[in-house]
């Protein structure tokens, strides 16, 4: 998997931290840096979170291209 940069930028735009993020969304800091780093997989419930905080789509977000 690759790294997720688009929401390592969307996280940075907020002014949010890994903890910041991953408190709003339930989970571990460590799994928001899975996340960005592309060594987790989240689940569709997971990234809904993520982009309702981040207030971006899920294409934004987690989209291929």
């Amino acid at each position: 998997m690759a790294k997720n940069l688009r929401l390592k930028a969307a996280r940075a735009a907020k002014d949010m931290s890994q903890k910041d993020l991953a408190g709003m969304v339930g989970v571990t800091r460590q799994t928001v840096n899975a996340i960005e780093m592309g060594d987790y997989n989240p689940t569709i419930r997971l990234c809904l979170a993520i982009c309702r905080v981040l207030e971006k789509t899920l294409d934004e977000i987690f989209g291929e291209g």
